[in-house]
């Protein structure tokens, strides 16, 4: 393959995958905005403070107050006092924080398996394929 050919590959490849993430995280977000999404999902494992959602995510605590005051308004997120330093506050996702979280990625699949439904059948062996290739990329 050429410099040139490796390089619209590389161009071209990652504009594809820009272009699916995000249609994913729009076309199919009816509850939740993708930035909102986000800092759900990263209660999912566990309670965390806004510091550290805030250095997870590489954003502004202020950005993060703001976000984190809509969620909790909503009833996805609850806040508590950390009981090792009161001046500190935990994040936890709600019942219904989980519940946001499930049906997002419900309808993100579905959004997806419905394009790929379009597909032939050898198309899509190729997709499976490429998955694999992509993901041991992504594991670099």
């Amino acid at each position: 393959m050429s410099r040139a050919q490796k390089d619209r590959l590389t161009s071209d490849l990652r504009m594809a995958c820009m272009r699916i993430s995000r249609r994913v995280r729009f076309e199919s977000t009816m509850d939740v905005a993708p930035h909102q999404f986000s800092i759900l999902v990263r209660l999912e494992d566990g309670p965390r403070t806004p510091k550290e959602i805030a250095e997870i995510e590489q954003v502004s605590a202020p950005s993060i107050s703001r976000t984190v005051g809509t969620l909790v308004e909503r009833g996805l997120v609850s806040r508590s006092d950390d009981p090792a330093d009161g001046r500190q506050v935990i994040l936890s996702l709600t019942s219904e924080g989980r519940r946001t979280i499930k049906e997002t990625r419900r309808r993100r699949d579905q959004w997806l398996a419905t394009r790929l439904e379009h597909l032939g059948d050898d198309e899509r062996a190729l997709l499976l394929e490429a998955t694999a290739l992509l993901e041991r990329v992504a594991a670099e």
